[in-house]
């Protein structure tokens, strides 16, 4: 280290600013007994603990003590404060101010959803007699104990073998009928009053579904059928392989997730509820099914959110962006269901439903479907980009909202061409055994889009996207701008220095250098 003149005294002596000398002395002299804290400072380079300095001296901004921060800067009074300091986790990400500014909107926004799980919330479903049409039957479990081969001909002597000689075809088909194998099961009832009761069924031999002895099966229960045709096999049960399967994911989401994953696990839970106890039996009591879609969905995002991420401003960001992109999805989504005139009653069972309850909107529950569909992957997409906000502005404090916006919405247009895709072949997906039916009948583009079990399908994935990709710059935006206007508490801000004073000196290992 160079100095500009001799030193007046044994221990050499640093250049220092009016009032922040190392020694007790006003006029900024050195005490000999404190000399050895500087040399020791210039020897380590390095704070330790919390920023803290080595220097004892007082200056007119700081009292006798040490400096502490949870951040890099250096201390330009209070004595030779060291520039570079260890940080223990991640600062506050925004001030009181603007955590009173986000609460200010949301708080209310929490309220109204409260309000409405209160005003809507069902006593129940509400009952019905039962049908005995696809799944409204009444079921029972039971198990397959004996399954023989037997002749087909004999089983089913009621039909073409009664005929006798007829027509050659018809004797054709009589010798196709003895040569086939077909298996008769006796099947056993395991719930209900009637456990301990057997029944036999037939299994063709071209039949998909084949009964094995030993399997457990759910059958259906019709009281006003004849005794020996009162219970029949509609499935297989498939409690233990999905139990188990259900076991594995959410092993692997606790032992990859951790604690956070313990968290999805419970807001996954508690969606599920919110579901089956608010929305489903809300709509069958006849509520709107919009208005039920939209309390439901806030309820479901504003648990799960703050479950799973904590209760921070980061969160609150997400969940204003996430709820924007809802508004705009309900509002393309009314307006295009009504366009294209789309009922929402495609197939049996929503046939099924409009006769058992007429008063029900089924265009609203296809609406009301639209939201909550799109809610889950809402959520991924606003948490990836404010989180992508959050860690460029901690990895570069210095940058504004624009150069901020502009970093993290190239992460946004990534995050929007997989998740568009990703929605168009899940729908694709489920449609499939429907798609292959419209290839079959050779129809072309335009009158398989045209018809409304599909221009259902359009306006879903549609609408649900458009709303998707426009959650990335809204909550990009959003999340520049809280991060970028944040300013530290007064209580927590470094004080000025005075506008006299020089730039502030950084010691390290070796030497000292000034801060630019």
């Amino acid at each position: 280290m160079t100095t500009t003149q001799e030193p007046p005294y044994p221990f050499p002596e640093p250049p220092r600013r009016p009032g922040a000398g190392y020694g007790n002395g006003s006029d900024g002299s050195v005490d000999p007994g404190r000399a050895h804290d500087f040399s020791e400072g210039q020897h380590h380079g390095q704070s330790h603990g919390h920023g803290q300095s080595h220097g004892q001296g007082q200056g007119p901004e700081h009292g006798p003590g040490h400096d502490h921060n949870h951040g890099e800067r250096n201390t330009g009074s209070g004595g030779g404060g060291h520039g570079h300091t260890h940080s223990h986790g991640p600062t506050a990400p925004v001030s009181k101010h603007l955590r009173k500014v986000i609460a200010a909107v949301l708080v209310p926004f929490a309220v109204a959803v409260v309000v409405g799980l209160m005003v809507l919330w069902p006593g129940g479903t509400p009952a019905h007699e039962r049908t005995g049409v696809g799944f409204d039957r009444q079921t029972q479990q039971a198990t397959v104990t004996e399954v023989v081969n037997v002749s087909c001909a004999s089983v089913n002597a009621s039909g073409g073998a009664s005929a006798g000689g007829g027509s050659a075809a018809g004797g054709s088909s009589a010798q196709q009928e003895s040569d086939r194998t077909c298996k008769k099961a006796t099947i056993q009832v395991g719930t209900g009053s009637d456990k301990g009761r057997t029944f036999t069924e037939i299994i063709q031999p071209d039949q998909s579904r084949q009964l094995h002895e030993g399997e457990k099966v759910v059958v259906a229960y019709e009281p006003s059928a004849p005794k020996d045709l009162q219970y029949s096999v509609t499935d297989v049960n498939r409690r233990i392989p999905v139990t188990l399967l259900a076991g594995v994911f959410a092993l692997a989401v606790v032992v990859v997730g951790r604690l956070r994953g313990v968290m999805a696990l419970v807001a996954l839970a508690i969606s599920f509820m919110i579901l089956n106890f608010f929305i489903l039996p809300a709509i069958l009591q006849g509520s709107n099914p919009l208005v039920v879609a939209v309390v439901g969905s806030s309820a479901i995002m504003l648990i799960a959110l703050y479950l799973c991420h904590g209760l921070s401003a980061r969160t609150s960001v997400a969940v204003l962006g996430t709820l924007i992109s809802l508004v705009l999805i309900g509002v393309l989504g009314s307006l295009f269901v009504d366009w294209a005139s789309l009922t929402g009653n495609t197939d049996d069972n929503t046939g099924l439903i409009h006769g058992l309850y007429p008063s029900i909107d089924l265009s609203g529950l296809l609406l009301a479907g639209i939201i909550i569909g799109s809610l889950g992957v809402l959520d991924d997409v606003t948490v990836t980009q404010t989180s992508a906000v959050w860690e460029l502005h901690e990895a570069n404090p210095s940058m504004g909202w624009r150069s901020l916006y502009r970093a993290a919405i190239r992460i946004g247009r990534d995050h929007i061409a997989s998740v568009v895709n990703t929605l168009v072949l899940a729908y694709a997906g489920a449609a499939l055994p429907l798609l292959l039916l419209f290839s079959i009948a050779q129809s072309s583009i335009g009158t398989v889009a045209n018809s409304e079990l599909v221009a259902e399908e359009i306006v879903r994935t549609l609408v649900g996207s458009i709303g998707l990709v426009a959650s990335v710059p809204v909550t990009t935006a959003l999340a520049a701008l809280v991060v970028a206007a944040d300013r530290q508490d007064p209580e927590t801000a470094a004080a000025p220095a005075p506008a006299g004073d020089q730039p502030a000196v950084a010691r390290g290992g070796r030497g000292r250098r000034r801060k630019r």
